[in-house]
C-alpha cells in the first residue's frame, strides 16, 4: 500500500495560526495533493504526556517535507535563546529533509527572525508572500514540483515534448549546417554537415516519427517566436541603480537560442566600459571589459537554457550603473540551493535536450561549473561576489566597479591617453563625453545632455571640438549612424 508523504508545517503558532489550518485543510482536501500528502500541525494532535517540543521534534524526524513559514515574530526562547521554530529548522537541516521556506513580507521583523531567514537562505530556496492566496499558491506549486521531481507524476520535459503545431518544414537547414560545423570544431560532433537534416535531428533526439520537438524549434526553427512568443530576450540599460525613465537603450531580441545569446551578450558588451592598454610590454595591445565576458556569457546562456518555457515571462537582461541583472522565469531543482551554486555541483538541466545542443556548440559545460565560474571570474576582476536569487524568478546579479573602487573610470583613462597623445590634457567634460561614447557608440546628443546634466547646446560645442581635434567622428546619419573614437592607442 502506498505510504503518504509526510509534511511538517513549522511557524510561530500565534502569528500564523490561521495559515497553518488553511494549509492543513487545503492539502488534505485537494483532489491531487490529498492523494500523496499527509500534513502534521500541532493543533490537530490529541492530548498526550509528551512535552510540546518533544512532539514537534519527533514529527520533524518522521516527516519527508519541512514547510517553514517565517514572518515578524521569532517566538518563545529557551534558556539558550533559541526558539522552537529555529530548533525545528535546524533538525530538518541536520536530517537532510526537503525544505520549503515561505516568508511573509514584513518591515518590522524581529532581529533573530532576520538571522533565521538569512541562515535558511544558505540551505534552501525561499519564496515571499503578501497574502494567504499567494502562500497557498506557492505551497501548491512547490508540492507539485516535488511530485514531478520524485516522479510520482511523470511528464516529459518541455523541450522533449512533440510540437503538434509545426513540422520539419519549419526547421532552418542552414542553421543546422552552421551548428554541425561549430559542434564538430568544439566537441568533435560525429556527423557531417551534408548529412540529411532528419538524421542530424534524430541523432540529437529532436525528432520522433517525423515530428519535431519543442527543443528543435527553439534551436533551429525559422521563426521560434511564432510558436513560443515569450522565448525572446528583453535587454535594457538604465542610467541609475533603479528601473526608471529615461531608458537610454531598450531592445527585444528574437531568434533561435544561439542568436538570442549572441545578441544579448553583444548588447551588454556595447554598454560597459572597455579599456585599451598600450604596446609598452608587448606588440599586442591589451584590451579588457570591466566585467569578464565569460561571466556575462555564462549567466545569459544559463538563463536561456534553464528557463521555464511554459511561463509567460521572458529572460531579462538589465544593466544598471552599479550592476548587471540577468533574470529568467525558472526555478532551481530541489537538490540545489543558492549556497551550492557557488560550489562544484551536479548539472541538472531543466531542458536537457536544449542543454545538450548548447553544450555541443561550446556555449556551456556539462559539469555544473557554470555558476561557480561566474563567481571566480568576477573575483579575479576584483568585483564584488555575484549574487544568485531565487524567488518567483531566478536572478543573477553581477556587480560593476563603482567610481570609488576604480578611482577613475576607464573612459577617463582613455580621455587622458588621447589628450596626452595630442599634447594636452582633455578637460573633464571632454573626458566624460569620450567615456559615454566608448560605452555606447549610438548614444545621442540628448542622451549625453541628460547623463552629463548639461544642455544639448553645450554637448554640441564639446562634440565639435572633439571632432576638430580628430578624437571622434560621426559615421553615418544623425539618426542611424554611430560615434567612432578614431585612435585609442
Amino acid at each position: 500500500m502506498f505510504s503518504k508523504i509526510k509534511i511538517f508545517i513549522s511557524s510561530v503558532q500565534s502569528e500564523f495560526e490561521f495559515q497553518r489550518l488553511m494549509l492543513f485543510e487545503y492539502i488534505n482536501s485537494d483532489a491531487l495533493l490529498g492523494m500523496f500528502f499527509e500534513v502534521f500541525i500541532f493543533e490537530k494532535i490529541p492530548a498526550n504526556s509528551s512535552t510540546v517540543q518533544e512532539v514537534y521534534l519527533k514529527e520533524v524526524e518522521k516527516c519527508d517535507i519541512y514547510i517553514g513559514i517565517f514572518g515578524e515574530k521569532y517566538g518563545y526562547e529557551d534558556e539558550k535563546g533559541i526558539s522552537p521554530t529555529e530548533k525545528e529548522f535546524n533538525l530538518a537541516t541536520e536530517l537532510y529533509k526537503t525544505k520549503f521556506i515561505f516568508i511573509s513580507e514584513n518591515k518590522n521583523r524581529h532581529p533573530k527572525e532576520e538571522k533565521l531567514i538569512e541562515k535558511a537562505e544558505q540551505f534552501v530556496v525561499r519564496k515571499s508572500f503578501n497574502s494567504d492566496i499567494e502562500l497557498k499558491t506557492s505551497v501548491y506549486n512547490s508540492l507539485i514540483h516535488y511530485l514531478e521531481h520524485k516522479e510520482y507524476i511523470v511528464t516529459l520535459p518541455f523541450d522533449a515534448t512533440i510540437n503538434k503545431e509545426t513540422s520539419i518544414d519549419n526547421i532552418d537547414e542552414n542553421k543546422i549546417k552552421s551548428f554541425v560545423q561549430l559542434a564538430k570544431r568544439k566537441r568533435g560532433f560525429p556527423l557531417d554537415e551534408d548529412v540529411k537534416v532528419e538524421k542530424i535531428l534524430t541523432h540529437l533526439n529532436l525528432i520522433k516519427d517525423n515530428k519535431v520537438t519543442n527543443a528543435a524549434i527553439l534551436l533551429f526553427g525559422k521563426e521560434p517566436q511564432k510558436f513560443f512568443i515569450t522565448s525572446e530576450i528583453k535587454c535594457a540599460q538604465f542610467y541609475g541603480t533603479t528601473i526608471e525613465k529615461p531608458i537610454p537603450s531598450y531592445q527585444v531580441y528574437k531568434g533561435d537560442v544561439f542568436e538570442l545569446v549572441n545578441q544579448a551578450v553583444d548588447f551588454v558588451l556595447s554598454k560597459i566600459d572597455y579599456s585599451i592598454g598600450t604596446r609598452k610590454h608587448s606588440a599586442e595591445v591589451e584590451t579588457k571589459y570591466e566585467i569578464p565576458v565569460e561571466a556575462i556569457t555564462e549567466a545569459i546562456v544559463n538563463a536561456v537554457a534553464h528557463r521555464d518555457y511554459t511561463s509567460n515571462g521572458s529572460v531579462q537582461v538589465m544593466l544598471f550603473r552599479d550592476r548587471l541583472e540577468i533574470s529568467n522565469p525558472g526555478k532551481l531543482p530541489l537538490e540545489l540551493t543558492i549556497a551550492k551554486l557557488k560550489q562544484p555541483h551536479h548539472s541538472i538541466p531543466a531542458n536537457p535536450l536544449l542543454a545538450e545542443s548548447i553544450y555541443l556548440a561550446g556555449y556551456i559545460e556539462r559539469m555544473g561549473t557554470g555558476t561557480g565560474d561566474i563567481v571566480s571570474k568576477c573575483l579575479e576582476y576584483n568585483l564584488k561576489e555575484p549574487e544568485f536569487i531565487q524567488e518567483d524568478i531566478f536572478k543573477v546579479i553581477i556587480w560593476r566597479k563603482s567610481n570609488k573602487d576604480v578611482g577613475e573610470t576607464e573612459g577617463e583613462k582613455l580621455g587622458e591617453k588621447l589628450g596626452e597623445k595630442l599634447g594636452e590634457k582633455l578637460g573633464e567634460k571632454h573626458r566624460n563625453i569620450v567615456n559615454e561614447i566608448s560605452k555606447d557608440s549610438t548614444i545621442t546628443i540628448k542622451q549625453l545632455s541628460i547623463k552629463l546634466k548639461v544642455s544639448t547646446t553645450t554637448i554640441e560645442k564639446h562634440i565639435a571640438k572633439l571632432k576638430e581635434k580628430g578624437i571622434i567622428e560621426r559615421v553615418g546619419s544623425a539618426k542611424g549612424g554611430y560615434w567612432k573614437i578614431k585612435d585609442k592607442n
